[in-house]
């Protein structure tokens, strides 16, 4: 098992008289790529720069290496953060700017220059090393902030959105760039995104938090596949979930319906909500599923159709390669291990079901 490296300890920071984080625990092994994840407000950037000492939490401790460093200034903190706009010298070009922080640190000229020409190796930009940065794309400069940061060879990496302001490609990209990065250098990553894809493709380990608590941390299989609650399950990928009673080990109800699935440990006749993954879910005719239903509507997304489908008031989502029109009756078929079992939470009858995404869908189209 790895040491930990940086340990959060019963966090709390409040603004204007509002909880922003709550008793937050948090322990990060060296050498991890971990990612914060949720929507905008859930606490994960105040986290990232509690990490990075620009923020002080009015209760708990932040500990490195198993010292305490609630008092450590920023500049003094063995981190270095990129943000988003990425912050670069335009006065200097990309040598200078690589070169900047070893300055400070009055290395030798000699030194100064292996270090930049190595790290530019690192992110593919030798060719670059006396550009005019405001010449180059979002991309490149991106890198070169990554460079910059690297260059003082920090035990941890803190990325506040990094891509955030990157096109489609570029992020595609900058993903598996920062990737091999992380895996040649061994450096703990700390990322901050509300982008699913991006936590899932990049991450050892992800930390779902929502209203400033984390509500799920595990690997990107697990938080996708075994989610703990509504939310993450619905905010991790797309996810019907409805409410159902668990009769007994490996044996749930919804619909009026017994269904067979592989969870246990439930109580007997609790309520639990039901989670089943649009694209385990397969299109027959309605007298052949479990359940049917009707298509309110259908958008082609290149590689499956997506389709939403009204089930006794309750709209499911469904991706399928099959063509499928508006108005058709199919049938539901869902085996047993399309089918999660979690508690119920607070966010229950929050999430789940597709009527405000098809009404939106249906809004789009009829304007």
């Amino acid at each position: 098992m790895k040491p930990s490296i940086i340990k959060l300890e019963k966090i709390q920071v409040s603004f204007n008289g509002e909880i922003i984080l709550k008793e937050l625990n948090l322990d990060i092994k060296e050498g991890e790529f971990v990612t914060l994840l949720g929507p905008s407000g859930c606490g994960k950037t105040t986290t990232l720069r509690i990490i990075a000492g620009f923020l002080t939490p009015e209760k708990g401790n932040v500990f490195f290496k198993g010292k305490k460093i609630n008092d450590v200034p920023a500049h003094k903190r063995e981190v270095n953060t990129i943000f988003q706009k990425y912050a670069l010298f335009p006065h200097l070009n990309v040598y200078e700017n690589v070169a900047f922080g070893l300055r400070v640190q009055k290395k030798s000229e000699s030194e100064i220059k292996s270090k930049v020409i190595e790290m530019l190796k690192m992110v593919n930009l030798v060719a670059y090393i006396d550009r005019d940065v405001n010449s180059l794309s979002g991309g490149q400069q991106q890198r070169v902030a990554i460079a910059r940061a690297l260059a003082n060879n920090p035990k941890v990496l803190l990325l506040d959105e990094p891509l955030g302001a990157l096109d489609l490609k570029l992020r595609k990209d900058m993903q598996s760039e920062l990737k091999s990065i992380h895996q040649k250098t061994g450096i703990t990553f700390i990322l901050v995104t509300h982008d699913q894809e991006e936590a899932l493709s990049m991450s050892d380990t992800v930390v779902v938090m929502d209203k400033g608590s984390i509500q799920q941390i595990g690997p990107p299989e697990d938080i996708y596949n075994e989610p703990k609650n509504a939310f993450v399950a619905d905010f991790i990928g797309e996810s019907n979930i409805v409410p159902g009673v668990m009769i007994e080990d490996y044996k749930v109800k919804f619909y009026g319906k017994e269904f067979k699935c592989l969870d246990k440990g439930f109580e007997k006749m609790s309520c639990v909500d039901v989670v089943i993954r649009p694209e385990d879910i397969k299109v027959v005719p309605p007298e052949s599923g479990n359940i049917s239903g009707v298509i309110t509507s259908v958008t082609f997304k290149g590689v499956h159709n997506e389709i939403i489908v009204d089930v006794e008031g309750f709209k499911w989502m469904i991706q399928t390669t099959e063509n499928q029109e508006e108005g058709n009756k199919i049938g539901l078929l869902i085996r047993p291990d399309a089918i999660h079992i979690m508690k119920t939470s607070s966010y229950s009858s929050e999430v789940g079901d597709y009527s405000a995404f098809s009404d939106e869908f249906y809004e789009e189209q009829h304007h």
